[in-house]
């Protein structure tokens, strides 16, 4: 008999993401931490401007196909984000375009890994992520 994954959290790999949009740009910060504490952290600059929720999205969007490349198969990915949370978790609906076609995209993505779970963070517990998306979207330091 197969282990449930969900009972074995030695297995399950935990995602923290912000998005961040300002003046300066958009961006996100993601913090990919292995089972056995193993971490990856990113500040991705946006080439395009988004807004607060369009960059969350892609901050997710972004973590989880980095999860998907490394193989992962047990994922939970947090955000402080209500509204990707309460989507993604069907507890929303979608009613913006924009909003329905992100969804759909993480939708796709789920199906690379056994166990997917996403969870609402307060802002406080996401502090890393937070960090890196803020770092991400200020301007480029002038070269000497």
């Amino acid at each position: 008999m197969e282990e449930d994954p969900l009972e074995n959290e030695k297995g399950l790999w935990k995602l923290s993401v912000d998005g961040s949009s300002c003046i300066s740009g958009s961006g996100a910060g993601l913090v990919l931490t292995s089972p056995n504490g193993w971490t990856l952290e990113y500040a991705l600059k946006f080439g395009f401007k988004a807004t607060n929720n369009e960059a969350e999205w892609e901050a997710l969007i972004a973590g989880l196909t980095i999860a998907k490349h490394l193989e992962v198969q047990n994922i939970e990915a947090s955000s402080d984000s209500q509204l990707v949370v309460g989507l993604v978790s069907e507890k929303y609906e979608a009613r913006e375009e924009s909003m329905t076609k992100y969804l759909a995209y993480v939708q796709s993505l789920k199906s690379a890994f056994k166990v997917f779970k996403v969870v609402k963070v307060p802002i406080a517990e996401n502090a890393k992520a937070d960090q890196l998306s803020k770092l991400a979207t200020v301007k480029e330091l002038e070269k000497n």
